[in-house]
């Protein structure tokens, strides 16, 4: 699990120096294997090989087959699986960059099973033009407190 933040940069070769917060749990809980990709190709995903592995699991088992063939044509299309270098940097593919606008200064934002990149001008102007309301808060207190009663109602 990665939590928080880091800005970092992607150098002109498509290098990411995977901000130190998150490299030594990514390296001594998964190791060095990656896979990098997107959906949409706003941001990158960056995942420790053995959680994308399950995730394509999962994906295979449970997705309906027009839905899962669209999916993975989408992940296969950003993606790229690599391997940290002894300075704790990967390649971002070139495609996705270009899509994401991820070059020079982004955010590294820490996901339950992945790190996510950000193009940092981006994300900062989404979250000014699209800010967390009180409707927002009030919607997350519900499904929280709709989630306790339903675990202090099983046990």
């Amino acid at each position: 699990m990665f939590r928080g933040h880091a800005e970092a940069k992607i150098d002109v070769k498509g290098r990411l120096k995977v901000p130190s917060v998150f490299l030594r749990p990514l390296q001594e809980q998964y190791g060095p294997d990656i896979f990098t990709t997107s959906l949409h190709g706003d941001c990158a995903w960056i995942y420790p090989l053995r959680l994308w592995e399950k995730h394509e699991r999962e994906v295979a088992e449970l997705a309906p087959l027009g839905v899962r063939r669209k999916y993975e044509d989408r992940v296969s299309y950003f993606g790229q699986q690599s391997r940290l270098d002894a300075q704790g940097r990967l390649i971002v593919p070139g495609r996705l960059r270009e899509w994401a606008g991820i070059d020079g200064e982004v955010v590294v934002f820490g996901k339950p099973d992945r790190l996510e990149v950000w193009n940092l001008k981006r994300k900062e102007s989404e979250f000014q033009s699209d800010p967390f309301t009180e409707e927002d808060e009030d919607e997350l207190a519900r499904a929280l407190a709709s989630l306790h009663e339903n675990r202090s109602g099983q046990g």
